[in-house]
């Protein structure tokens, strides 16, 4: 019997670990960025803009957590190296990976530019891919396992018309963390499974949070949680994840989406 006072006050003890995030400065990075800093994480965040990186970074210290910020592109392989390794060089190590970089143009196919489609899979699938692949022989260099959290969507294995780039690229994302899951998992201690939110607040979605709306109505006949998500929602699943409370899931669609896919 291994299960004592200890081994429950540690489950979910995340405290010192150190946690790299793409896409740091939108909904939801921000709001698990603050998650993870309050829960005693160092936190790396990365993400497009200097400005917004910085000003994110200089939100988090002034709450007494620790965090530095590297720009860049993380669909280009040299951007993602060297995020990587300044990561390394200011914490020393990488415990966990957060992915929640991504990007969606909603658009009929017969009307979808091929390079629209690319830049879907590119920011969507390639980026996470890279940070996977840099990020992941850091921590096999380590040798102290790690563990992954994959933004996905629950429109990872549900179609919708106009969404033939992002269905596919989530999709992609929710493999990808289940090959990497059988290839990683019993060898290296590396745990990686995926979130899978669906529609939550951002600057993007706002318009679909008007009560009075269609939208907003018809969504809810789907939603048995009876709301939309707010990117609140995600911190507690987040570092579930990232603790040793979920050491023994690895390659799972993590549904954290209201009951959608039970609807």
């Amino acid at each position: 019997m291994v299960v004592n006072q200890q081994f429950v006050n540690n489950l979910f003890d995340v405290k010192g670990k150190v946690a790299l995030l793409t896409g740091a400065t939108g909904a939801l990075g921000r709001a698990v960025a603050f998650g993870y800093g309050f829960a005693g994480m160092k936190l790396f965040v990365t993400g497009r803009t200097d400005e917004k990186c910085k000003a994110l970074c200089n939100d988090l210290a002034a709450q007494g957590i620790e965090c530095g910020y590297s720009v860049g592109d993380p669909s280009n392989e040299d951007d993602v190296i060297k995020i990587v390794q300044d990561a390394v060089a200011r914490f020393g190590e990488i415990n966990i990976l957060l992915t929640a970089a991504g990007y969606n143009h909603a658009q009929p196919i017969v009307e979808q530019e091929l390079t629209e489609w690319k830049k879907i899979m590119d920011s969507d699938v390639q980026g996470t891919w890279l940070f996977c692949k840099y990020v992941g022989k850091q921590m096999i260099a380590q040798g102290k396992g790690g563990k992954m959290i994959l933004v996905s969507s629950a429109r990872s294995k549900m179609g919708m018309a106009g969404y033939t780039g992002y269905c596919t690229a989530k999709a992609g994302i929710d493999l990808m963390a289940q090959s990497l899951a059988c290839e990683w998992s019993a060898k290296y201690k590396i745990n990686v499974n995926t979130i899978n939110p669906t529609v939550f607040r951002s600057d993007l979605t706002e318009w679909m949070f008007d009560e009075e709306s269609a939208v907003y109505k018809n969504f809810l006949k789907r939603l048995p949680i009876g709301r939309l998500g707010e990117p609140e929602d995600f911190v507690g699943s987040c570092i579930f994840l990232a603790s040793s409370a979920s050491d023994f899931m690895t390659g799972a669609n993590v549904a954290v989406e209201g009951g959608y896919w039970a609807n």
